[in-house]
């Protein structure tokens, strides 16, 4: 379970680089249940510690972002390793609606 954090009107999560498909699933599972409960207005994902991105991941990332928007919040994805966005783009995958930060924490 990836832990989600409200801070105000933010949800706060950072995945991690090793987790399964089912996991993955779960998360999206959990994050939109999270938004759903909290009302929150923005939801920013810290993905620091994937050095791999595969296209189920990009696509799972995508789609929840694309979800939390219906949901009326903003999505800001942060932390991109350089070799995760030359994979996406390698793989002609887009995080369509998703805000990605400059800021490298």
């Amino acid at each position: 379970m990836i832990p989600i954090l409200k801070v105000k009107d933010v949800l706060l999560s950072s995945i991690p680089g090793d987790l399964t498909d089912n996991e993955v699933l779960e998360y999206q599972s959990q994050m939109l249940k999270m938004l759903e409960k909290t009302e929150a207005i923005g939801v920013l994902i810290d993905i620091t510690g994937m050095e791999i991105v595969d296209s189920f991941m990009a696509r799972v990332i995508n789609e929840t972002a694309n979800m939390a928007q219906i949901m009326g919040a903003e999505v800001v994805l942060c932390g991109m390793q350089p070799m995760v966005a030359l994979t996406l783009v390698e793989m002609g995958r887009e995080l369509i609606g998703v805000q990605l930060s400059l800021i490298h924490i």
